[in-house]
């Protein structure tokens, strides 16, 4: 096994690549008594046309699919529910989809194997019938129709939309009534043995554990695959520009909700110059609407907002953009001074403290997650799908600069780039 040692943190990685192509990632944490176990495959809502090894001809897939999948992992053949069946051991169970991976997992202080061997089980073992897909339609449905009505969700998917023209991002990773009714038990195996073949997969267990043994145990529980090769993606073409400035829905809430898009062009070449952009874009994000941040106060004072302004940057290789979310009794004033701050902040000097206070700050976010398991286990995960080791984070904080920041804010905070969606009631 590979051993990569962050002596920042005072962590190892055991990291090892088998003969059938998956990776499995162990995290030591002695006397720790949570442990925690993902399997994730890099599968998600987005891949809807690709080519599967060995064949020549694209398939095309209902949206939804990959969440549709996930959903069905559970039931089993002899009629029981792998879930039900992990929380009668006693351990926190559950799974999840999002636009690039879909993943498997639990958390447990004790009958870690005795989980490990459900988990394991379940997701090398797909049971589809005509019968159970078609129930699951309706279940499925059902939480669609939900989601249609949350504003949370309208008002960020919403913004989506008013970005992007093409990428599958914009598209709801449960799919739509319509599509979901397209999928059938066939679709699903071709999907399932395309995607979860282990060379497309990866495993992270953090606790206290001795990783060598650990994945002896892990290697017992395999069966017996080859590694298909490479599963080539087809993603739509997607123009730089966004599709439009504003989007307005109308929905049952006490204050109106606002989401900012700034739709932000994909890093797919370069890893290290990936992890900086994302630091410096953290770093950025906090001088113009953290709480400790001028516009913050004013709009916080003036009662134009209601609790804290959220801000993030999601990427992939495929696609990236910033969002900026909030309540506010006056969403296109806060958008208007959003604009205006990022304008003041290019056309001034970046204040050198600032930025090295939040370094630290942001530093400490990242060092604060190596003390949980289940924030270790997914962030290890989700950054290895991306081609990031996440302990290169740590490495990279120490390299960004105020001319680093200045120029990552002049290439990537454009007004002609920038989205608002708003829910009001």
């Amino acid at each position: 096994m590979q051993i990569i040692e962050n002596l920042k943190v005072n962590e190892k990685l055991f990291l090892e690549k088998l003969e059938n192509g998956m990776a499995v990632m162990i995290i030591p944490k002695k006397d720790m008594k949570k442990k925690y176990m993902i399997w994730g495959t890099n599968y998600g809502s987005n891949d809807n046309i690709f080519v599967v090894p060995g064949e020549e001809k694209e398939t095309e897939v209902p949206n939804g699919v990959a969440h549709f999948l996930e959903h069905k992992m559970f039931e089993q053949e002899n009629g029981t529910n792998s879930l039900d069946t992990l929380t009668s051991l006693g351990v926190d169970a559950n799974a999840y989809t999002t636009n690039n991976h879909t993943a498997y997992l639990f958390e447990c202080t004790d009958n870690f194997y005795e989980a490990m061997d459900e988990l394991m089980d379940y997701v090398q073992n797909p049971y589809f019938t005509d019968e159970n897909v078609e129930k699951e339609k309706g279940i499925i449905g059902q939480e669609i129709k939900m989601y249609d009505d949350y504003p949370d969700w309208r008002v960020y998917m919403n913004a989506m939309q008013a970005m992007y023209h093409n990428n599958p991002v914009k598209i709801d990773i449960a799919g739509s009534i319509e599509s979901i009714s397209k999928i059938d038990k066939e679709i699903l195996y071709k999907c399932y043995n395309t995607f979860y073949n282990p060379s497309n997969m990866a495993m992270v267990i953090c606790g206290d554990f001795e990783p060598e043994k650990l994945l002896e145990e892990i290697k017992k529980r395999l069966k017996k695959t080859k590694s298909e090769g490479t599963i080539k993606r087809i993603s739509p073409d997607e123009p730089e520009n966004i599709v439009k400035g504003k989007i307005e829905q109308k929905l049952d809430v006490s204050q109106p909700m606002y989401t900012v898009g700034i739709k932000v062009k994909p890093i797919n070449n370069s890893v290290q110059e990936m992890i900086k952009r994302d630091i410096s874009i953290q770093i950025l994000l906090e001088i113009l609407v953290g709480k400790s941040s001028e516009l913050y106060k004013e709009l916080y004072t003036q009662g134009i907002i209601y609790g804290g302004i959220g801000a993030s940057y999601e990427f992939t290789k495929d696609y990236s953009h910033i969002l900026i979310s909030g309540q506010s009794s006056n969403p296109e004033e806060v958008y208007a001074k959003i604009k205006d701050r990022i304008n003041l902040l290019k056309n001034n000097e970046i204040n050198e403290k600032d930025v090295s206070r939040i370094k630290k700050k942001v530093y400490g976010e990242y060092v604060r997650e190596y003390n949980d398991v289940t924030d270790i286990s997914r962030m290890f995960l989700s950054d290895y799908f991306k081609g990031i080791n996440s302990f290169e984070y740590l490495e990279e904080i120490v390299n960004i600069n105020v001319e680093y920041l200045k120029q990552v804010l002049n290439d990537v905070f454009k007004e002609d780039k920038m989205v608002i969606s708003i829910v009001k009631s």
